[in-house]
């Protein structure tokens, strides 16, 4: 008796969206800190939008999302290009979207005072009440100019003695 059986075959899942982002962002071997902002980002947009998918907005939406971090937020200029830097690797990377370049929306403003640095001496004398790991560490962080969690990240085998050489 020759018998078929019938195979239920699902299609796969679509993945959600943030799903996709990681994705896209861990192939282009972004740090896994940009992977949490965009995707926050991208997060806060849609809910900012009354979780209207993405695919149905466009520069406008953009444009009303980015004027209310500046104006209700108060969010600094970094913050506002870390929002639409995400929000543009949304679009043209996840989505295929590309959007028309647009620029309607209140930038945040620069802060008016400069920052603080430490002079040499006050350097130094930070130092001398540090021993231990902390001390190499802020050595590097201050001599190499090495961003914190690159610091944190390093490794013996990324320093060249002989040559006075770290690879981050």
């Amino acid at each position: 008796m020759n018998m078929k059986m019938k195979m239920d075959v699902k299609p796969e899942k679509q993945k959600k969206l943030a799903d996709q982002m990681r994705e896209k962002i861990r192939l282009k071997n972004y740090s896994i800190r940009t992977e949490k902002a965009y995707v926050e980002w991208y997060e806060r947009f849609v809910r900012f939008h009354q979780l209207t998918h993405p695919a149905k907005m466009g520069g406008r939406e953009i444009e009303q999302f980015l004027t209310h971090l500046v104006v209700v937020r108060n969010v600094s200029p970094s913050t506002q290009n870390q929002a639409l830097s995400a929000l543009i690797f949304l679009y043209k990377e996840v989505l295929g979207i590309e959007l028309a370049w647009f620029d309607n929306f209140q930038r945040a403003k620069k802060p008016e005072n400069l920052p603080v640095v430490f002079t040499q001496n006050e350097v130094r004398r930070i130092m001398a009440h540090m021993e231990g790991i902390q001390w190499v560490m802020a050595q590097l962080l201050y001599g190499a100019g090495l961003r914190l969690m690159e610091c944190i990240r390093l490794r013996v085998k990324d320093a060249d003695f002989e040559r006075h050489e770290l690879s981050v």
